[in-house]
């Protein structure tokens, strides 16, 4: 069964909570002057997931209708596959120097960075109050200590010394900054102003953009962003607008912020936007459940704590369970940066790889973990830089495993078309202690009944026997340290005749050495000729190295058996070789094979591999 309180039809937010006594109890908060109706839908079914979509669609629907927006906006999430890095300093001093550096410090290892986040604490702030929490946005500029030839003139020299950069995004508070406006401030003599309460013991009063100054404020600033340069923005503490204490400043500010802030970020930036602390109820309907504007990024859960370990497991936790929600909605999660060089630093990119989210980095300048880098990363035959995302967007495939149940966490994502692509199950162990588990082949994401699978480790590079959903055999052995991770993914296999050992199977693997390595695959087949011949084609948007399993390997001479082709041009001997992890995995350097055969002469999104053998 699945229930869902829906909100943002109307002023009325409706949450569901447990009594305390086994019993669901459902609250309302009327924010309107007149009487609202709360809204509850309910489904029963057998199957879990297809009760959550169906509640889902059908707020969706109402939302929709009560708003009269259109559902066939065309999405496209090609944006957030290239690789981010995020700057953020508590007092920045130079703030261009800072991000020349980092930028650079990747670019030598061959990292070509192609987004830029501002983060917070660029805007000129007038500072007064104890902590970030009271300072006030002063003016559109940025800060003039840190920055004092201006926000254009930094961001010419970035994009100047780093033409690969592709999108500059900067970050802003939905209400300004943490504290608001500062009543003494350009903003606040340019824009009328009012004095709103917010909610908690320790809050004190904010200055902000009222109601009918929003529009023009709004407009006039991502106006400026754009004129100088920027490409999109980090909408940040949206939560603010739903902590405001009174009930008429609620009914005027949430709908007006959240609706200008949509539409002009769609106008100036076409939704490069990144929304954070907005997953509360009357957003999540409002604003992130229609399809009437362009796919954005999301933040999916609270933020975690380097320095606390229980919160990284935590982290990973909620944002798999969240994902089951919020994957209905018309935004793509953004599971949160992390840092490259820290104890918990595999276990975060593991998460980002499977979850299909962005991925984005927040190190030092100088302080990079390059081989976890490469290994969430690849290069385009084109020279870009790009994350390696699956198609489906990753989720807790156990809705019901509690946080403290000492269960390992199982994160199921899906690449590739129907039937044909590849099953990925991200495991990782959020509880104190080691823990082993039995996974059946059927958990994995888009395995069907019949077909003939392989499952491949990536820690290991070990690959299982061919498998079938259902067998009592088709099961992997699971057994993983506290705080550690595993990635496996299942591969669809072809059969192929042979008279000299018998029946085999054969099937691509993707990129060996990347967590999410079958995602830079675009197709792959397996056809066996009249002649015996059997042929892989694989289509790669991304270089590396291939991985090919062939269950008859062991057997099989690489010198006299094989032939490989790059664009039907053969590469060299060299290039290809046996894996040293898995005798039945055939790799082919595809990178370097490129390189050798094919940078002078052809400039393409994707490379055809053709591996032919004799069985």
């Amino acid at each position: 069964m699945a229930i869902l309180a829906v909100s943002g039809v109307g002023s009325v937010t409706t949450t569901i909570r447990d009594n305390g006594h086994g019993v669901v109890a459902v609250h309302a908060r009327n924010d309107s002057a007149s009487s609202e109706t709360t809204v509850v839908l309910i489904s029963e079914g057998i199957d879990f997931d297809h009760a959550v979509a169906s509640v889902m669609y059908h707020a969706r629907t109402m939302v929709s209708e009560t708003y009269g927006v259109s559902q066939n906006h065309n999405n496209s999430r090609e944006k957030w596959d290239s690789k981010a890095i995020t700057g953020w300093k508590p007092e920045w001093q130079d703030g261009l120097g800072f991000f020349l550096n980092a930028i650079e410090e990747l670019a030598r290892n061959k990292i070509q960075i192609t987004n830029l986040i501002i983060d917070d604490n660029w805007q000129s702030l007038d500072r007064i109050g104890s902590d970030h929490s009271q300072y006030g946005w002063s003016e559109f500029e940025a800060d003039r200590n840190a920055f004092p030839s201006g926000l254009r003139s930094v961001v010419a020299q970035i994009r100047n010394l780093h033409p690969a950069l592709q999108n500059i995004i900067v970050w802003h508070a939905i209400l300004g900054y943490w504290g608001g406006i500062s009543p003494n401030g350009l903003i606040a003599k340019t824009y009328s102003t009012i004095k709103v309460a917010q909610e908690g013991e320790n809050s004190h009063p904010l200055t902000v953009v009222g109601k009918p100054d929003v529009s023009r404020l709004y407009n006039d600033f991502y106006r400026f962003l754009a004129e100088s340069g920027i490409d999109g923005v980090k909408a940040d503490a949206q939560v603010m607008i739903d902590m405001l204490k009174d009930a008429p400043d609620r009914r005027d500010l949430i709908s007006t912020y959240l609706d200008v802030s949509s539409k002009t970020s769609e106008e100036y930036f076409g939704g490069k936007t990144i929304s954070c602390m907005s997953q509360f109820p009357y957003s999540l309907f409002h604003s992130q459940l229609p399809r009437s504007r362009g796919e954005f990024s999301l933040r999916n859960s609270d933020d975690f704590f380097p320095d606390v370990p229980r919160s990284h497991p935590w982290h990973i936790w909620a944002n798999a369970h969240n994902a089951i929600v919020t994957q209905f909605l018309n935004a793509v999660p953004d599971w949160d940066m992390f840092q490259t060089v820290h104890s918990y630093a595999e276990f975060h990119a593991a998460a980002r790889c499977v979850s299909g989210s962005p991925i984005y980095i927040t190190d030092i300048p100088g302080m990079h973990n390059m081989h976890l880098i490469k290994q969430m990363t690849a290069t385009t035959p084109l020279g870009q830089t790009v994350v390696l995302r699956p198609s489906v967007l990753g989720k807790s495939m156990c809705a019901y495993a509690g946080y403290e149940d000492g269960l390992l966490l199982k994160i199921g994502s899906y690449n590739g078309a129907s039937q044909t692509g590849t099953g990925i199950l991200g495991i990782f162990n959020v509880s104190t202690r080691h823990l082993t588990e039995i996974i059946p082949l059927g958990l994995f994401p888009g395995v069907f009944e019949g077909g003939k699978y392989a499952v491949r480790s990536h820690t290991t590079g070990q690959t299982s026997a061919p498998m079938t959903t259902g067998a009592p055999d088709s099961v992997i052995a699971a057994s993983i340290n506290e705080a550690g991770y595993e990635i496996l993914c299942a591969f669809p296999l072809a059969q192929f005749k042979s008279g000299r050992y018998g029946n085999g199977y054969a099937g691509a693997v993707g990129l060996v050495g990347k967590m999410t390595g079958c995602a830079a695959m675009t197709y792959s087949s397996v056809v066996q000729r009249d002649s015996g011949t059997v042929i892989v084609t694989c289509n790669l948007k991304a270089l590396g190295t291939l991985g090919v399993y062939i269950s008859t390997l062991p057997h099989l001479n690489i010198e006299d058996d094989f032939m490989v082709a790059i664009e039907d041009q053969p590469v060299r001997f060299e290039t290809v070789s046996r894996s040293e992890d898995d005798e039945r995995i055939f790799e082919i350097d595809v990178e370097r094979a490129w390189e050798e055969v094919a940078v002078s002469t052809m400039q393409r999104g994707e490379v055809q591999v053709k591996v032919s053998f004799q069985p």
